[in-house]
């Protein structure tokens, strides 16, 4: 059973990474980036000789981790049960392409359900350069623990997401994940076998492994980049979304987008082929870019 106080002064010790052009690209190919060789976008970020090569933003999710820490027995948690239930970035500073980012993970909250009615866990991960302490970007996450309601703790406050514009969106970008995606984007830091391995994925429900919730939600920064910011990554300072849905790995992922604002968009990612949201009450936000303007420009997938 979760210990409120106990869980909420949990100290994770700093977690210290090094990683180069070659993690950045693994990343990049992960999300199913690349499938068009002479498309200059996606060569940004998956060739290093690129003039403009850069780091995806949301890269971040999987830098400076202090990895699956809920499987361990004195936090109380059910970890069979528990779900990754929101995500959301923070751009301080543009990316680098390679490094060395030191992360602190802390948990910033913890909301009692009730009985049979789950738990949220929150929790918040800062990522600064090693070397000069620079904060590059803050990670929060939102875990459901379904298993673990009912401990006496608060009932709240709990977050309420923004809701979806009823409009038509005004961009819309498709992105065709790969077969292998999970397979790839697993080398990136996320070795849960549910991604790679059939007989698990059978065991937890499905007829095949699904594609990480964070690549999905990769791809949806990416779309929104090349849909709204002329493909320039230094421009999505913020990216915040709910998971909907799993995804299976080679289906084509549709990310409509609503401009809120000069730098502010809503979002929500589908599976057209099965009609289902995967992420939604999205939000995203996009500065102002010299090497990008605010129309949309369809590159890698397609755009209207």
């Amino acid at each position: 059973m979760i210990d409120h106080d106990r869980l909420l002064a949990r100290t994770f010790p700093p977690v210290e990474q090094v990683y180069d052009h070659r993690d950045s690209i693994l990343y990049a190919l992960g999300l199913g980036i690349g499938s068009d060789p002479l498309n200059p976008a996606a060569l940004g970020v998956t060739y290093e000789r690129a003039p403009d090569f850069a780091a995806l933003p949301t890269m971040v999710v999987v830098l400076g981790s202090s990895g699956f820490w809920a499987m361990e027995p004195d936090t109380g948690i059910t970890w069979q049960q528990l779900l990754h239930g929101e995500q959301a970035i923070t751009l301080h500073a543009p990316l680098p392409p390679a490094g060395r980012l030191t992360g602190r993970t802390r948990i910033t909250g913890i909301v009692d359900k009730g009985p049979g009615r789950g738990a949220l866990i929150y929790s918040e991960r800062s990522l600064t350069d090693t070397a000069t302490g620079r904060l590059i970007a803050t990670i929060e996450v939102t875990s459901f623990a379904r298993a673990d309601g009912g401990f006496g703790g608060p009932a709240g406050p709990v977050k309420t997401p923004q809701p979806t514009p009823e409009r038509a969106p005004d961009a819309v970008h498709e992105h065709a994940t790969l077969p292998q995606s999970a397979l790839i984007y697993r080398l990136s830091g996320d070795p849960n076998p549910l991604h790679a391995d059939p007989a698990v994925a059978r065991e937890a429900g499905f007829d095949r492994p699904i594609l990480h919730g964070l690549c999905s939600y990769g791809v949806a920064g990416w779309s929104i980049l090349q849909a709204t910011g002329g493909g320039d990554p230094a421009r999505l300072t913020a990216l915040s979304a709910r998971f909907s849905s799993p995804v299976f790995p080679g289906e084509t992922l549709r990310t409509e987008i609503w401009r809120e604002g000069p730098e502010d968009y809503a979002f929500r990612t589908r599976v057209p082929a099965r009609d289902v949201t995967v992420l939604s009450h999205g939000r995203a936000r996009l500065a102002a870019s010299a090497r990008s303007s605010d129309s949309a420009r369809p590159t890698e997938g397609s755009a209207r």
